[in-house]
């Protein structure tokens, strides 16, 4: 019997969509599935709303929940992790405007930045502990990231811990979306009225569904690079199996010059379309943070809305309690999407056989001019066997560099984190593309450190 662990089961982002995507599958009826969050609340709804579930659909699963991860993990095959410090818009929020105090505006400061590592750092001290009890109750599990930053996390998996990892993350499908806004007129798109482009915008979301549903079936994308700042190889119509790259050139610059201002001078610049968007991209330049040019007002780079989505929040748990309490239909969660987590599980469980678009593994060569064994993204296959990266040879030197340098500062605040180690943390924040003074970079560290002391008992 195949046993499935979530942890972080109340997730608003990704509690609901896992849960619902696994209970539906047919190929893993009667697998034991082991809920656990640490907020009790949170738990208790979700626990429900799978009894419910279970129930209504006949999927024939065994269901725990669990206040500790450590109850939940022995004999499991699969751990999926949706783990999060919180309040989370509070800390982001905290995150941005520590920085400020010191002349450093950063671009976004949730994956890469001074934000990105502190952000790392907080949520690496209880994954280590979830990934250390696996070495003891389940040593052979896939551990299966949602936890960002993306990079950081699986880094810290992959290098300090006997555990397989994989990350898996969403983005993938905002290249999608852009090229689709791009060759909509060739390839008989319809663009939604109001769509202003894939930026980490709530309200725009329901239109980038739009486009992206309209797109997929109709090309075939091939990306490389790390999380949220991969790169597009090639673009192929899945009909007649044209080269779109030449099109795309050609239409991505015909667009509005507002739509993904970054993105298109990248791609104008370094000649290869980066995948996520400005929102994503913009950490990890070295050219975004400015304060004399100011960047973020030319490329009109938007902040994460932090009360709109605590609110958001406290929304969908209440929606859940609703589904739990059987007030409230569940016939929507049956297209629920666990962006790649059921794949993986059925596919590995039922030796399958699956194409992944984007999955972050170690480099075992996948990116030839990356550094091997640190966290890359490229299309992955899935059987029995496990989880295989697709080759994508070697990417354009520069835009390798780019990789590589951030590749670096992860490796450094993660392993600042897990040592308690106070000059890589520096060091980390010195390298970092956001920081461009030396005094700076210490304020801002130390700040971080006595504001968060109580997450980061290692230091």
């Amino acid at each position: 019997m195949t046993k499935i662990t979530v942890i972080g089961a109340g997730s608003a982002s990704f509690g609901e969509n896992t849960l619902a995507a696994l209970m539906r599958s047919k190929k893993l009826r009667g697998a034991h599935l082991a809920l656990v969050d640490r907020n009790i609340q949170s738990l208790e709804i979700i626990h429900r709303l799978a009894n419910r579930l279970n129930k209504e659909w006949d999927s024939g699963f065994t269901i725990s929940a669990h206040a500790n991860h450590k109850d939940a993990l022995d004999g499991a095959n699969f751990v999926v992790s949706a783990i999060e410090v919180g309040p989370r818009e509070e800390l982001w929020k905290s995150d941005y405007e520590i920085t400020l105090k010191y002349g450093v505006q950063q671009p976004y400061a949730e994956n890469g930045g001074p934000g990105g590592f502190i952000h790392a750092a907080r949520n690496i001290t209880p994954l280590m502990e979830i990934v250390h009890d696996m070495e003891e109750a389940c040593p052979n599990a896939w551990f299966i990231n949602f936890t960002n930053p993306m990079v950081r996390i699986c880094d810290a998996v992959n290098r300090h811990s006997k555990i397989k990892v994989v990350g898996l993350c969403h983005q993938i499908y905002a290249g999608y979306g852009m090229v689709g806004c791009a060759l909509a007129k060739d390839l008989g798109i319809e663009i939604p009225e109001g769509l202003d482009g894939m930026q980490a915008d709530i309200m725009q979301h329901p239109l980038q569904q739009m486009v992206k549903h309209q797109t997929l079936p109709l090309i075939d994308i091939r990306a490389a690079g790390t999380n949220h700042f991969s790169w597009i190889i090639s673009v192929h119509d899945k009909r007649t199996g044209e080269d779109l790259y030449p099109l795309l050139r050609k239409r991505f610059f015909e667009l509005d010059e507002k739509f993904e201002p970054l993105t298109r001078r990248i791609f104008h610049d370094f000649g290869m379309f980066p995948v996520p968007g400005d929102t994503h991209l913009c950490e990890y330049l070295p050219w975004m943070s400015d304060p004399v040019t100011k960047p973020w007002d030319k490329f009109k780079i938007r902040l994460y809305d932090w009360e709109l989505m605590a609110g958001l929040r406290d929304f969908s748990l209440d929606r859940l309690n609703e589904m739990a309490n059987g007030n409230m239909s569940v016939d929507g969660l049956r297209d629920a999407d666990s962006e790649g987590a059921l794949e993986m599980i059925e596919n590995i469980t039922c030796a399958g056989e699956h194409y992944h678009l984007a999955a972050n593994l170690p480099n075992a060569g996948q990116i030839a001019n990356l550094p091997l064994g640190a966290i890359v993204e490229t299309p992955v296959m899935v059987n029995g066997a496990g989880i295989h990266p697709v080759h994508m040879g070697a990417l354009p030197e520069a835009i390798a560099e780019l990789c590589r340098r951030e590749l670096m500062t992860s490796q450094l605040g993660v392993d600042a984190a897990v040592e308690g180690s106070y000059e890589k943390a520096l060091q980390c924040l010195l390298l970092d593309p956001v920081i461009h003074d030396l005094d700076s970079a210490k304020h801002i560290l130390d700040d971080y450190l006595k504001t968060y002391k109580e997450h980061l008992p290692q230091f």
